[in-house]
């Protein structure tokens, strides 16, 4: 689906999203009930810099400034972010931290927040963005990928056939939609077929603050330990064991 057909099946009644020449999305819809959601995001499958992280860091700031509990919708086509020696000398990752941090303070202060995932999405761009959401969905066509086999088998040391034997098994090996859905990191898989603004309800109605993607993973048996190492460390931290 493109970027205008999501918005139109999402916002029925109408928004005021945009995107810009640099692919940074903002804007707000309005809900089944009348009510507006905030929306950011990266279109166009464009590269997140530090001139990009910074607007759509003040557009999620202005959301907790005003109060209340309007959610935010974050749309998600990126290529990763941008590979620009100025962008790394002067702290890209500190920049997208930063917009990661200001998702979380908003969910904190009762805004919930949604990553919806609809193009690519690849490394630390993903990272501070879609998966920085309480819940992150994703259509059929999406490529969401934190590394790809290449960068995996350079950062690793093992040769990318051996990881590509890997990934047809364990699926934190493997790149791609139905593969993060298995881990638990992409919470639901939306179908086109059916009305957008009504799934959009829905996925509302489940987010919550509460982190669940290690259980989900667990019981999609695609990350069988993380949940129980996770809930092993809480116990010893906080002397219940």
């Amino acid at each position: 689906m493109t970027l205008d057909e999501i918005l139109k099946g999402l916002f029925p009644s109408g928004h005021d999203v945009k995107t810009s020449p640099a692919g940074l999305i903002t804007g707000t819809g309005k809900r089944k009930q009348g009510v507006s959601i905030a929306v950011i995001g990266v279109a166009n499958g464009a590269a997140l810099g530090t001139a990009g992280v910074l607007p759509l860091a003040e557009e999620v700031l202005q959301v907790v400034a005003k109060g209340g509990d309007t959610p935010i919708l974050v749309l998600v086509d990126t290529q990763g972010q941008l590979m620009a020696r100025r962008d790394e000398m002067i702290g890209l990752n500190e920049y997208l931290a930063h917009l990661a941090k200001c998702l979380l303070l908003a969910s904190e202060q009762g805004h919930r927040t949604i990553g919806l995932e609809y193009g690519k999405a690849a490394a630390g761009a993903f990272l501070a963005t879609a998966l920085a959401t309480d819940r992150l969905v994703g259509l059929p066509g999406a490529e969401p990928t934190v590394m790809d086999l290449p960068s995996m088998s350079r950062v690793t040391k093992l040769p990318e056939d051996k990881l590509k034997e890997l990934a047809k098994t364990t699926p934190v090996f493997a790149p791609g939609l139905d593969h993060l859905f298995q881990m638990g990191a992409v919470a639901e898989i939306w179908d086109p077929k059916k009305p957008l603004d009504e799934q959009l309800e829905q996925t509302l109605r489940n987010a919550s603050s509460t982190d669940t993607r290690d259980e989900l993973g667990a019981q999609r048996k695609g990350r069988l330990m993380t949940a129980v190492v996770a809930k092993r460390v809480i116990a010893e931290a906080t002397g219940q064991t």
